[in-house]
Formats: C-alpha cells, sequence, structure tokens
C-alpha cells in the first residue's frame, strides 16, 4: 500500500512512537492513583509528555498542557467551556466539523454565531471576519490550517483582529502541530487543540488542549482524579481541571515517542520534506487534462503574496465521484487517499463540491518520491480512462 492519508492519521508511525508505546505497555500502572512503581512511572511520564508539548507550543508551563482523546475532545472542551448564551462568536467556512457541530448546538442554546466565508480558493475572508465583530463577541474559533485545501490560515492577522478587539482566541491545530511553528505566546493564542496522532506522530487515542495562564474553562468531563475525593466539585487546578477519569497513559506515552522523533529529526526538516513531496505531486497532477484542483497553490508556483501550504493536495478527476476515484486509487494502483467530505461540509459547499467531495492527497515525511510519481502516474491513468 502507497499510503497517501496522513491528514486523517500519520502513517506509518517512528521508531521511537512503536518502542515507547510497548515499554510502556510493559510497565505502566495508574496515573495519579497510587504510590508504587508502576503508579509513579505512569505519572513522570505524564509530565515528561506535558514537558515536550510545553515545550513545542511555548507554553508558559507544562501544567497548562491538559490530555485529551483526540482534537474532537479538546475542540468540545474549549468551545462548550468558555461560551454562554448571548455570547457572539466567530468562526469560518473551512472549519472542522469538530467545531461547527458544537457551536450548532450552543446556538440553539442562545450563543450567537457568524461563519465568515472564504473564496473560490477556500481562503478565509480576513476583512469579513473583522466586520463580524459585535459588542458582545466572545471568541475567534479558527483552524490553522484546513483539512480539504491544505490552505494554511494568517494567524497573524486573525490574532491582530482579536487583540484588537479583546477577543479569545481559539486555534484547531488538527493539521499542523508538529507541521508548523507554534508558539502560543507570541501569537497570542488563548487555546490552542491538538491531536496526537497526526504531525505529531503518536498513536490513535491521543491529544491536548492547550489553555493560557489565568483562563480557565468549565470541564467537559468531571469525576475520578486521584485527589480532593471528598469534594463536590472537580478540582479547578489545571491540568487535573480538564483530566477526568483515567488518562491514556500507554498512549501518551507512544506520543512522547513521537515528539522525540520530531526532535530528533528536526520539525523543519519534516515540513521541507512533506512540502517538497507534496509540491512534486502537484506539479505533476497540475496540468492532466480533466484534473481539478482546489486550494490556492500560488506559493507552490513562486508566485509572491499566496499563502502558506501543509502538504495536502485535493483533487477531482473528470465527473467521477471523489469515493469512485478513491476505490479506483486503491484497486488499480495500490495507493490509499481519503474521499467524501472531510468532515468539512462548509468548505465543500463554498467550493462547489457538496455532490461528490474530493479526493484527498496528504503526505507525510515517510513518503518517497517514487511514491509520489507513483500516484501521478495513477491520477493520469484514471483521467486518460475518463477521457476514453
Amino acid at each position: 500500500m502507497i499510503y497517501f492519508d496522513n491528514a486523517a492519521t500519520s502513517f506509518p508511525k517512528p521508531p521511537e512512537t512503536k518502542e515507547a508505546l510497548l515499554a510502556a505497555l510493559e510497565s505502566l500502572g495508574n496515573p495519579g492513583r497510587g504510590a508504587y512503581m508502576a503508579a509513579l512511572a505512569a505519572d513522570r511520564t505524564l509530565y515528561r509528555v506535558r514537558k515536550q508539548l510545553a515545550d513545542l507550543f511555548h507554553a508558559e508551563d507544562p501544567s497548562r498542557i491538559a490530555f485529551a482523546q483526540n482534537t474532537t475532545q479538546a475542540l468540545n472542551t474549549a468551545i462548550c467551556g468558555i461560551l454562554n448564551p448571548e455570547d457572539h462568536v466567530i468562526t469560518t467556512m473551512a472549519e472542522h466539523n469538530s467545531v461547527l457541530r458544537p457551536l450548532y448546538r450552543l446556538e440553539q442554546q442562545g450563543v450567537e454565531l457568524t461563519i465568515v466565508p472564504v473564496d473560490t480558493a477556500g481562503r478565509i475572508d480576513m476583512a469579513a471576519m473583522e466586520r463580524a465583530v459585535r459588542k458582545n463577541t466572545r471568541a475567534i474559533v479558527v483552524t490553522h490550517a484546513s483539512n480539504v485545501t491544505g490552505n494554511v490560515t494568517d494567524l497573524r492577522e486573525v490574532s491582530r483582529i482579536a487583540q484588537a478587539h479583546g477577543l479569545l482566541l481559539i486555534v484547531d491545530a488538527a493539521q499542523t502541530a508538529g507541521i508548523l511553528p507554534i508558539d502560543v505566546q507570541s501569537q497570542h493564542i488563548d487555546i490552542l487543540c491538538f491531536p496526537g496522532h497526526k504531525g505529531l506522530c503518536g498513536p490513535q487515542g491521543t491529544g491536548g488542549i492547550y489553555v493560557r495562564r489565568g483562563l480557565s474553562l468549565r470541564p467537559l468531563l468531571v469525576g475520578g482524579s486521584g485527589v480532593h475525593s471528598f469534594d463536590r466539585e472537580h478540582p479547578k487546578e489545571m491540568p487535573t481541571a480538564l483530566e477526568a477519569g483515567t488518562q491514556n497513559a500507554h498512549g501518551i506515552a507512544g506520543l512522547g515517542g513521537g515528539l522525540s522523533f520530531l526532535s530528533r529529526v528536526g520539525m523543519g526538516a519534516v515540513r521541507a520534506r512533506e512540502e517538497a513531496l507534496a509540491r512534486r505531486f502537484y506539479l505533476g497532477v497540475r496540468d492532466i487534462p480533466g484534473v481539478t484542483l482546489y486550494g490556492d497553490f500560488g506559493a507552490w508556483e513562486g508566485a509572491e503574496g499566496h499563502c502558506e501550504r501543509v502538504a495536502t493536495v485535493s483533487l477531482n478527476i473528470g465527473d467521477l465521484d471523489s469515493a469512485e476515484t478513491a476505490d479506483l486509487l486503491s484497486e488499480q494502483h495500490g495507493i490509499a487517499v481519503r474521499a467524501g467530505a472531510h468532515c468539512a461540509p462548509l468548505m465543500h459547499k463554498a467550493l462547489g463540491t457538496g455532490a461528490r467531495g474530493m479526493a484527498r492527497f496528504s503526505f507525510s515525511y515517510f513518503n518517497t518520491e517514487a511514491e509520489i510519481d507513483a500516484g501521478i502516474l495513477a491520477v493520469g491513468k484514471i483521467a486518460e480512462a475518463v477521457r476514453i
């Protein structure tokens, strides 16, 4: 199998991830639930990985990082934990359902919602974002990069708008954590939600949320914490405030292995390789008759003033449904891609692909140039068959 679905989950995982996960399965107990060796080893593991994440994102201290099952849980925690009826919140058409569905539910409970449009290349209308600000606006929730087009959001401009109007900035880093530099302090990010299983090279079932110092959230879950067990309320101190129940210590250990891989290789080197591979693919398919590409690729063409990109290229071939394209790629060429709506319905609506979706190719450090060329060849053969 040639794996081009890294925007969903990275594969394969680096050796560090596998080694750390296997070692944890043989040594870790329940963190925070005892003073014996296996429990203390789990506590130390969680702290070590928390520290790795705090260093990566330039958080004030490790306690500002709470673990979550995935970005979806982190985003639900952030959105539902900060907004109240009669608050106004701004988001965009580029968002994943992990942002949209919590906001739709809160809208039914009295939260006011504005969704900022995107243009025909999927770029967010920043002027419309600033015009959307009202007296009761509480927060902006925005993706750092689209999981459909690969366009990177200009966080500097979003942050400027948020700061100028005294708004909270909540960032979905599902497509960028471990891939693009993120500095929560210099970028004035109040809440950062991120997965462990994508760019951070950890196992599924891992992720987390950063909450800046001085800001507190209503927890999404309450229950056992290992401390203050006789209190009626869940502890309010971070990170315990957002970590009810037994944590996924084994998975988090694996995440720590992924972070060690990034530290060893260098996030810049990983980013450069992924972008080179994705650009190679883009340049190879852009002129194939019948292929339609989605997003802003100007930066890869060498043009100035275009948005940065992650290593994602989405396309359609002729009049084929994206699911049919993905099936042909898998069955005839052994290539795995993601088809459909990618849980981002408003972006597809904006780009006119609501009926058939797109076939998304997303690349990783572990892909090869030979695999990229095989992908280009496969797209060309399918496009030729469609024309015939």
